[in-house]
């Protein structure tokens, strides 16, 4: 992978992650396939909506249905017959979400897992096995996620053993073809998080990952550190902020100079009903849609909204029918490349600044 910058606006900047035979453009919003799926998506699906790459989960996948059984597929592409990029994250998210059933040590963690229960050890070198096993085009060294609130000294010793962690996985990535992330820790410390950052590009990896938010921070304690990591991070590598998702925290973190972004907040919003709109977010279950003939967005050129009434899509619903999870999912992401596409445009001819200004005044009159 080789990343090229294209664009930038201020700090906001537009790129392109150029792979053997395909490429992705940046700011780009990652789908997440946590199983080697996205949910109640097909790969064809994914492709009309405007996805160019999607992230799958190590962590799950090693559980179920084991990396082997994948490698014998000829890795993940094959595997979810998806021929576009594939990120897979670490395991070290997941990992911290166990909480009680973890015990971290120096060489890696012990969890029961939840799917039978039974014992697993996984460490920086077993992480890096792993996802070459499933052979993602972009993978992340394996970290300890920092809970918040952490005090000053527990998130120095997190992000110390994450250090350590990242210099063993870049050690048993070796020449692999594909792209090794560094992941920056720290929790809300400025000086951590920039001496996470210095010692990772003192190792030296392909893309940098900003870790360990969205576990409970405010948004200003979130940008804040986006605000200082925009100085330090090397200008001519991609820049992933890991797991944020709602479209203003897309549109103010781009602001920070951030390349890449995944979350399940579309996806699962899709499947609970909640619709985003260039109006806000609709809800769907809300009685009022029950005899609406109107699309979920008249502006938007889904398939959904070509083809189907905020009625029909409120009756698949209360039915419990899977094609109202598929259709909201469409429209959903949809909505996000849409998103990525327009922030683009907005960068690519200087006008990100009114972009944001427009796009977050909207929000705020909606609220």
């Amino acid at each position: 992978m080789e990343f090229k910058l294209s664009a930038t606006d201020g700090v906001a900047r537009c790129g392109v992650l150029q792979f053997a035979d395909t490429q992705v453009e940046t700011p780009v919003f990652m789908p997440v396939g946590t199983a080697a799926t996205v949910k109640a998506m097909t790969p064809e699906m994914l492709e009309s909506v405007g996805a160019t790459i999607v992230l799958a989960n190590t962590f799950h996948l090693m559980l179920r249905p084991g990396a082997e059984l994948i490698r014998q597929h000829g890795g993940l592409h094959k595997f979810m017959a998806w021929p576009h990029p594939i990120i897979t994250d670490s395991g070290g998210f997941q990992v911290f979400s166990l909480a009680k059933l973890r015990e971290i040590s120096e060489q890696g963690v012990s969890f029961r897992s939840p799917v039978d229960g039974a014992m697993v050890f996984l460490d920086a070198e077993r992480s890096i096995e792993i996802q070459h096993a499933l052979g993602a085009d972009i993978i992340m060294c394996f970290d300890e996620c920092t809970a918040y609130p952490a005090d000053y000294q527990t998130a120095r010793a997190s992000m110390e053993l994450s250090l350590r962690w990242a210099q063993r996985c870049k050690i048993a990535h070796n020449a692999h073809p594909s792209a090794l992330f560094g992941i920056v820790q720290g929790s809300t410390y400025n000086d951590l998080r920039h001496q996470s950052a210095l010692k990772l590009i003192e190792i030296g990896f392909d893309g940098y990952a900003v870790g360990g938010l969205a576990v409970g921070e405010t948004n200003t304690e979130r940008n804040r550190v986006l605000d200082s990591l925009s100085t330090v991070l090397p200008k001519n590598k991609p820049r992933y902020l890991m797991g944020i998702g709602q479209p203003s925290d897309l549109v103010e973190a781009v602001g920070y100079g951030i390349d890449m972004f995944d979350c399940v907040v579309p996806t699962r919003n899709a499947r609970s009903g909640f619709l985003y709109t260039r109006n806000g977010l609709l809800r769907l279950r809300h009685a009022r849609y029950r005899d609406d003939l109107n699309p979920i967005d008249a502006a938007c050129r889904c398939y959904t909204c070509r083809n189907f009434s905020r009625a029909y899509l409120r009756h698949l619903d209360s039915c419990n029918e899977i094609l109202g999870s598929i259709l909201n999912t469409v429209h959903n992401l949809y909505y996000f490349q849409e998103l990525m596409k327009n922030i683009r445009k907005a960068i690519q001819s200087g006008q990100f600044s009114r972009f944001a200004q427009g796009f977050h005044r909207l929000q705020q009159e909606l609220r």
